[in-house]
């Protein structure tokens, strides 16, 4: 078991708000990461961050102060640091602002809207653990008529997916437009249930996570969220780290 203070290197690199966990991961193995000025690549090497000088690129890794940021995310961007097919990310939208920042879960290519964005790994964590159930709301639009069958069948839960609640606002025989809310971000959950059903999503928008809302924010663009904010968002058990 680690020492007291001690962690492995990945996971210090994403608790000083450098990456996620896998993409710390990545930059460790290619021999991007130096620990007192020599370079390591092995993951679960175990560091003191708060006493061993870590680098990437050669460039010092600080502990980033406490930053919570809601992103409106363009559709076509990816929710990750870099893309090595070069595609746009959601940290070229946010530019030096995303510096020491990671995604709160993640948005998939063709979603755009409500994305959270922070320094602080616990909070992160907490948000995302299932345990929690945080509320998600989506506004989605897919092919065809989708009946209250279809609803009822999505709602009582297909294999291992299942919506909070679906409401309708429009259909049709061309296409129906539709309230998802999901109590647990499984990857590509809504496409996936209304095809299960039978239907295309062609339209898919994160709104709300949790108490927060995406409101009038412009496309593309962003703001700060306090303290403050996450609490009355998230009630106060919500797992915020030291400022």
């Amino acid at each position: 078991m680690p020492a007291p203070g001690r962690v492995p290197l990945a996971r210090a690199l994403s608790k000083l708000g450098r990456s996620s966990r896998s993409e710390a991961t990545a930059l460790i193995v290619a021999g991007r990461v130096s620990v007192n000025a020599r370079i390591v690549r092995d993951p679960a090497r175990l560091v003191v961050p708060e006493r061993d000088r870590l680098t990437v690129d050669g460039d010092r890794i600080h502990r980033a102060n406490w930053r919570v940021i809601l992103l409106n995310k363009t559709r076509g961007t990816i929710t990750t640091h870099r893309d090595p097919e070069g595609r746009p990310t959601v940290f070229d939208l946010l530019g030096d602002a995303g510096r020491g920042l990671i995604a709160v879960g993640r948005l998939d290519r063709a979603t755009s809207g409500l994305l959270l964005l922070t320094t602080d790994t616990r909070l992160a964590n907490w948000l995302t653990d299932p345990a929690s159930a945080i509320i998600r709301r989506y506004v989605a639009t897919v092919r065809g008529e989708l009946t209250d069958a279809d609803v009822a069948r999505m709602m009582a839960g297909i294999d291992d997916l299942r919506a909070h609640q679906v409401r309708i606002r429009k259909r049709s025989g061309r296409e129906t437009h539709l309230i998802i809310e999901l109590a647990e971000g499984k990857n590509r959950e809504i496409r996936r249930l209304c095809e299960a059903v039978g239907h295309e999503v062609t339209a898919l928008k994160r709104v709300a996570f949790g108490g927060l809302e995406i409101g009038d924010l412009a496309v593309g663009a962003w703001r700060e969220v306090t303290r403050a904010e996450v609490r009355r968002a998230f009630g106060p058990g919500a797992g915020m780290g030291p400022a």
